[in-house]
């Protein structure tokens, strides 16, 4: 299929990597033109503007947006709603608040212009691993645009189905999945971040209680000096515990066991509060997502190991590099 990709950052350009490599034919445009050009060079379709990348798909348009959620998303959206016609599809790949969604497709219902919103994890290593998508929006407008999403995703790989999901949607065993309407990829991606800061959290404060266990107010022969490095590698063989998360955590700590690269200031990306706003609409508790959040608030005014935990953790998937504070 042809699609346009907007945005050619740590993810988006490894996104249309990955769809080239899929035999897919990409029209790209980033605002830095060298990244542009770099992909150019692989074999993408260079644009010069918005104009001209919508100027070069063939009708039905079909294009990607991966740019930070916000301003610069909102921007994009609009531009291009009034240069593609009816039947052509936006999808916003980044991490827009889902209430966004729903505006945006009433928006650009008036064109007949369709939006889908893709909820995307994977991070810096989605090219070789493969994209986990979450995507809301039509459903026919999903079934025309699928090669794309089965493109990107991960694949069945060596995970088998759970036992019983005789019934259930097979797509999700690769990876991708329809979750509902206008908004539901993101609000399903926005829930997914929200698990993940409290995952995060739980790694790094028990990471932190191993470290702190030779500390000399406690008595000499109840003090461990734990090699952390060796334990969390311990704990990806065979634990219940075992992730990716801690996966990544293995390998910062592999390569220095106090982290000392890493300040402890750890940035929130917008998601974690969105889903206690969720939360609290809803009157569902969420005592461990809620602390997880303020932990990183806090982080900016005092650090600890297990803020230098979440910071690895967050480098390792995302690419993230926290500044000191």
């Amino acid at each position: 299929m042809q699609i346009g990709v907007i945005g050619l950052g740590r993810m988006g350009g490894n996104i249309v990597r990955r769809l080239m490599r899929g035999g897919h034919d990409c029209v790209v445009f980033d605002a830095n033109t060298a990244a542009t050009q770099a992909l150019a060079t692989e074999g993408a379709t260079p644009a010069a503007s918005l104009a001209d990348l919508v100027a070069k798909l063939r009708p039905p348009r079909a294009v990607w947006v991966m740019l930070p959620s916000g301003p610069i998303t909102e921007q994009a959206v609009q531009t291009l709603g009034t240069l593609m016609a009816a039947n052509d599809a936006i999808i916003d790949g980044g991490n827009s608040n889902f209430k966004d969604d729903v505006r945006r497709a009433r928006a650009l219902a008036g064109k007949a212009v369709r939006y889908l919103d893709a909820g995307t994890s994977g991070g810096v290593w989605g090219l070789e691993r493969g994209y986990c998508l979450m995507v809301g929006g039509p459903k026919e407008i999903f079934d025309r645009l699928e090669p794309i999403f089965a493109t990107l995703a991960p694949g069945t790989g060596s995970i088998a189905p759970s036992p019983g999901r005789g019934g259930h949607d097979p797509r999700a065993e690769h990876g991708y999945l329809h979750a509902g309407p206008t908004g539901a990829g993101h609000f399903v991606k926005m829930i997914h971040n929200g698990i993940e800061y409290g995952m995060m959290q739980a790694f790094a404060e028990g990471f932190d209680i191993l470290r702190n266990r030779a500390a000399d107010a406690l008595p000499e022969d109840e003090r461990y000096d734990l090699n952390l490095a060796d334990i969390a590698e311990l704990w990806r063989r065979g634990s219940v515990v075992s992730s990716w998360l801690l996966d990544l955590g293995a390998s910062a700590l592999a390569k220095d066991g106090s982290l000392a690269t890493f300040s402890g200031h750890v940035a929130d990306s917008g998601e974690g509060r969105w889903t206690i706003e969720a939360a609290i609409e809803e009157a569902v508790p969420a005592d461990v997502l809620s602390a997880a959040l303020y932990v990183r608030f806090r982080s900016r005014q005092e650090h600890t190991f297990a803020e230098k935990m979440l910071s690895a953790m967050r480098l390792g998937f995302g690419g993230h590099v926290e500044t000191k504070s």
